[in-house]
């Protein structure tokens, strides 16, 4: 099976930390869904003929869209790709648009899962992050989304923040963890170039701090019964984010949108523009601009490393072609020694020793 990923670049303002493709442009959303339609329908054929798994709206914000535009977008789907076995449909969403309203209006859509960007559940932290809704928004809106059905709900959390306290931290960790979700995503702050928060690289968290953080973080989580089932995302039995363990696992997706990633589940990537502009004119003009590129051989191992050592299954050493096997017992065999990694039938993974320096440790088994 297959999957659809549409990505939605509309916010309504910028995050202090984002640097993934956005723009404030509110204006162009009807020509943007307009050309999403047309690339959905063009590109029907690039996928394995197979029913669709997982469909994820992803961002910015795609709550920042009408119920007619979604509409549109599903109903474009639904003509032209089999899913008769859809089994998981996400939407990220920001706290103050999940009203009772837009939940209302929700449920003509095939979407049983929701994914909401909180960041933190302190006022003074979601300003710094220049975040539109505040905590007592952001609970409301969990809360309105089990009430309205909506019980496969993730929400996200980011920590390290400058000159955040554990205090703090463990706040946030309470409150997220007393509220009924299913699935938590928390993400170390990186300090992206070009972005606000970059500005404030020098008040960062020490090392020391940052690391008692992740820590807390694993602490709470246990202690919640819920699993580590990849680097920074967590989830109660049977709650893991199905679309994402399909991009762990190498499997096929369509990227769909400005900025978009598609891969084809076997040597193949294509990444569309990174501008809305070009992207509706070449949709438009039917001259869709994007770029691909063949993986090699080296490519597929560190992709196979990229991605498989993220989760808690690991690495299956069996799919690591005989040629990089010396390179991957050279290389591991210091972690293996520190406890940072383990190996157990055939799967080599993380300890959670090793999962906070996981970075260094993937360049280094990558060739």
């Amino acid at each position: 099976m297959s999957s659809i990923y549409i990505h939605i670049p509309f916010c309504q303002c910028r995050c202090s930390y984002c640097d993934f493709y956005s723009t404030t442009q509110l204006a162009t959303r009807d020509k943007y869904v307009k050309a999403l339609c047309t690339e959905l329908v063009e590109r029907k054929n690039e996928l394995p003929p197979s029913p669709i798994q997982t469909i994820y709206l992803g961002g910015g914000t795609p709550s920042v869209l009408s119920i007619g535009q979604l509409e549109q977008i599903f109903s474009t789907i639904a003509a032209h790709y089999n899913l008769s076995q859809l089994e998981e449909c996400t939407i990220e969403c920001n706290p103050d648009d999940v009203t009772t309203s837009f939940l209302a209006d929700l449920q003509s859509l095939p979407i049983n899962r929701i994914s909401m960007g909180v960041q933190s559940f302190n006022d003074a932290e979601l300003n710094l992050m220049n975040r539109r809704h505040t905590a007592k928004e952001a609970i409301a809106a969990v809360h309105n989304m089990v009430n309205a059905g909506y019980t496969n709900c993730s929400i996200d959390l980011i920590y390290g923040l400058p000159n955040q306290s554990i205090e703090t931290w463990q706040s946030n960790l309470q409150t997220a963890l007393s509220l009924p979700i299913k699935h938590l995503s928390a993400y170390h702050l990186t300090y992206e170039e070009g972005t606000k928060m970059y500005q404030l690289r020098q008040q960062a968290v020490s090392e020391d701090t940052s690391y008692l953080m992740f820590q807390t973080l694993h602490q709470y989580i246990e202690e919640a019964g819920m699993e580590a089932y990849e680097i920074s995302n967590f989830a109660y039995p049977g709650y893991r984010s199905k679309h994402n363990s399909r991009y762990w696992q190498n499997k096929p997706y369509l990227g769909i949108g400005a900025a978009a990633h598609s891969y084809n589940g076997s040597n193949k990537r294509r990444w569309n523009v990174s501008d809305l502009t070009k992207y509706i004119n070449g949709i438009t003009q039917n001259n869709t601009i994007f770029e691909d590129e063949l993986l090699s051989d080296d490519d597929l191992y560190n992709e196979l490393i990229i991605t498989s050592l993220r989760t808690k299954e690991g690495v299956n050493t069996l799919l690591i072609q005989s040629q990089y096997q010396p390179h991957f017992a050279k290389q591991s065999k210091k972690y293996l020694d520190s406890g940072m990694l383990a190996i157990k039938d055939g799967w080599c993974k993380l300890t959670q020793k090793g999962i906070f320096i996981s970075d260094g440790i993937i360049c280094d088994l990558m060739v």
